[in-house]
């Protein structure tokens, strides 16, 4: 079985840097007062986190994630686990700089639970928003960090979902047997 892998160029990478949604800059405290604010105008569908610090910030805050999204680091170096309770855990494996299709498997199947699910990364979450658009239902927020500035929330949205593909579409393709 063969096993695609979409791996990010050097262009790509620097467009990435660019919040892909809205940003909400400062510190944790605002951010999350922010987000909360936002969530209530919104009434997201779902609500789904990206990466650890960011998720942690989110469930401390009491904001019911469905769906978080971690790989046990922070600027790729391993932290504790956070402790949030889900109903269920789904695994994949997702080398820096990659989307594999086993990360696409997970967090689709994510969408289809019910309760809070997480999804644990083996390697690295970084790209894994661009996935998590594609697969989320029209009308969520997709909330991930921004290193040393603040938090982006990503509207799902046709015009979001296009503009992800777009990302897809741009990286090199490999394959693995």
């Amino acid at each position: 079985m063969r096993t695609r892998i979409r791996l990010l160029t050097t262009l790509l990478r620097k467009e990435l840097k660019k919040p892909q949604g809205l940003l909400i800059e400062g510190p944790f405290e605002k951010t999350m007062m922010r987000l909360k604010e936002l969530i209530k105008k919104e009434k997201p569908l779902k609500i789904i986190s990206v990466g650890d610090v960011v998720s942690r910030n989110m469930a401390e805050q009491g904001i019911s994630l469905d769906i978080l999204i971690v790989d046990n680091k922070v600027m790729r170096k391993p932290i504790q686990p956070i402790k949030v309770d889900t109903d269920q855990t789904l695994y994949a494996n997702n080398p820096p700089g990659t989307i594999t299709d086993e990360s696409w498997t997970a967090i689709r199947r994510a969408m289809e639970q019910k309760g809070r699910t997480k999804v644990m990364i083996a390697g690295e979450e970084d790209l894994l928003t661009v996935v998590t658009v594609l697969s989320a239902p029209e009308d969520s927020l997709v909330v991930y960090g921004q290193p040393h500035v603040g938090i982006v929330v990503v509207k799902v949205t046709e015009e979001t979902k296009e503009n992800m593909q777009r990302i897809v579409d741009a990286m090199e393709e490999s394959s693995k047997s």
